[in-house]
């Protein structure tokens, strides 16, 4: 369908003789509105008046008082009105070449006896202005100017393309903690601090051959001919923003991949900054990191891990191990629950821990087809200990960030345990204290949900981040886990120490059982039997354990 279909583009014809002006206008009248000028100097006054609401301007060379050069020359001069397309009117071959120089995109010769081409060319130099504008208003970000990611990665290209020998350097940058900025000094000093970083960049840069872009947020990439020196490079930027946006306490980080590789993906080669990049993230010791062969081979393995992960699922390479909890209330320590915890027994790497895989899977947002199986295994698994043993132990299960905002969520653990005729008492939800960060009120909706049914809830991870305390208040629970870092640092720390026993008195205070994992020796243990802690779990009392050996300790009782 025709665009004029939906509104009607305005066009100037600017002519001092009335019969071509009102021969254009009858030409064009039934398509456009027409506007009319007789001379140079009144068209520069609707041109001025209009403005970018003018879709076109037939223009005449020969005009009394302002000629047709001298509204190009004008036209030329002003940064928004130079984007005004214009059609030259003349019968002299000889002005085309002149009124191209001045900004003029085609001509219309005299006398005006083809109607159907001239219809033809102004809709066709309109559709042509209007889609080259669209294209620059996608090709550089409106806040810094600089090229949005996806022109960045055409523009690196196209470098790739005419000159591929050169030595070039993939740059990421990024602001440490940016949301702080925005939050302690507000929106409009974090976008200026974000202009500022632009212009330091280009002008670091100088005449050397690169692009670079704000890919998003407080990221922006750089493609650039070979640095010799990045810490000076990064430096010079952060001394003068430090000293322009005041602010002395202003972090920016940078990865590089020095040097790249002309066979791997431009794509990849960002990849890799980034990685850099991020792995001094939160370090403020360090502003530069550059790709080394160790991320490599760390990316190599990530890779072969996200490579292999389907067919890990459907060969059953990923296995459940089972962490006794025991009740320590008493005199007697008590088996009182497990938790399902993932191993991935591949078939090249052998046992691979699941700090190796579970974050690259966030990352990457395949952790829910995991956990979904690890759900399964594990309920399959209380149901088998029910018939064989007559035991009907609660196993946690734990659900991550991205399980967590999943609407059917409830549905699939209630199909789970339905299937293998259990009850969803039988299973224990761990939600990891982060998870809350998000939307609480629909978090909070959810556990009320899943325990409703029947299941019961406890925060794990509690102490590790600020929405602890923020959540307590509403969210129904019925345990607290407490991070691991604090019984690891509780015997040699005396502010892990005194955490530790704030969330006691807030557990107690709450009615809700304690629990403790990471247990590995026996002064922790007296220290948390100490503070009436509840339940533990670690390494003092049992590793995690396949299922089988599971079995035996509870047959014997223990």
């Amino acid at each position: 369908m025709d665009d004029n279909a939906f509104f009607r583009r305005t066009v100037l014809i600017v002519d001092d003789e009335p019969i071509n002006r009102e021969m254009l206008g009858a030409i064009l009248g039934g398509d456009y509105e027409i506007l009319h000028a007789g001379d140079g100097a009144e068209a520069m006054r609707m041109i001025g008046d209009y403005g970018m609401t003018l879709s076109l301007i037939l223009l005449d060379l020969l005009m009394p008082i302002m000629d047709g050069y001298e509204v190009l020359q004008k036209l030329s001069e002003d940064e928004t009105l130079k984007r005004i397309p214009v059609i030259v009117l003349t019968s002299e071959k000889s002005a085309e070449v002149k009124s191209l120089g001045l900004g003029a995109v085609d001509f219309i010769p005299k006398p005006y006896d083809m109607p159907e081409i001239i219809r033809a060319r102004v809709q066709r130099t309109i559709q042509l202005a209007e889609d080259a504008a669209l294209i620059k208003s996608m090709e550089n970000d409106d806040l810094t100017g600089l090229y949005t990611g996806r022109f960045f990665f055409e523009y690196a290209n196209r470098i790739e393309q005419y000159d591929s020998g050169r030595d070039m350097d993939a740059i990421v940058v990024n602001i440490n903690n940016f949301h702080l900025i925005n939050d302690l000094h507000g929106r409009d000093t974090g976008d200026e601090m974000l202009r500022s970083l632009a212009d330091n960049l280009m002008t670091e840069l100088g005449s050397r051959m690169g692009v670079a872009c704000r890919e998003n947020s407080d990221n922006f990439y750089l493609y650039v001919q070979h640095l010799d020196d990045y810490a000076t490079f990064l430096e010079s930027i952060v001394t003068r923003m430090r000293r322009t946006e005041g602010i002395k306490n202003l972090h920016i980080r940078m990865g590089v991949y020095p040097s790249v590789d002309h066979n791997v993906a431009m794509e990849t080669r960002f990849v890799r900054a980034r990685h850099a990049c991020n792995a001094i993230r939160g370090d403020l010791s360090q502003s530069v990191a550059v790709y080394n062969e160790d991320m490599h081979r760390r990316d190599a393995f990530s890779h072969q891990l996200l490579e292999d992960f389907e067919d890990a699922l459907a060969q059953g390479q990923f296995l459940i191990h089972y962490q006794p909890k025991y009740d320590i209330s008493g005199e007697i320590p008590t088996l009182v629950g497990a938790e399902a915890l993932v191993r991935w027994q591949h078939p090249e790497f052998g046992m691979i821990s699941p700090k190796d895989f579970v974050p690259l899977l966030e990352t990457y947002c395949l952790i829910s087809k995991l956990d979904r199986y690890v759900w399964n295994e594990a309920i399959a698994q209380i149901q088998s200990w029910k018939a064989s043993l007559g035991v009907a132990l609660p196993v946690s299960l734990n659900i991550s960030r991205i399980d967590i905002h999943d609407y059917a969520l409830k549905d699939t653990l209630l199909a789970m345990v339905r299937e293998h005729n259990i009850a969803p008492q039988d299973c224990v939800l761990e939600i990891t204290e982060s998870a809350y960060a998000g939307d609480a009120a629909r978090i909070v909706e959810t556990v009320a949900d899943l325990r409703n049914e029947g299941f019961r809830v406890e925060m794990d991870d509690f102490g590790s981040g600020s929405s602890s305390l923020n959540m307590l208040a509403d969210l129904p629970l019925d345990a607290i886990k407490l991070d691991i870092h604090l019984i690891n640092d509780m015997l040699g720390n005396c502010r892990s120490l005194q955490v530790v026993k704030l969330i006691r008195g807030i557990a107690k205070l709450l009615s809700l059982p304690l629990i403790a994992e990471g247990v590995e020796d026996k002064e922790q243990y007296d220290l948390l039997k100490s503070l009436n802690c509840d339940i533990i779990q670690g390494y003092y009392f049992a590793r995690p354990m396949p299922a089988d050996e599971f079995s035996t300790l509870l047959h014997k009782g223990d």
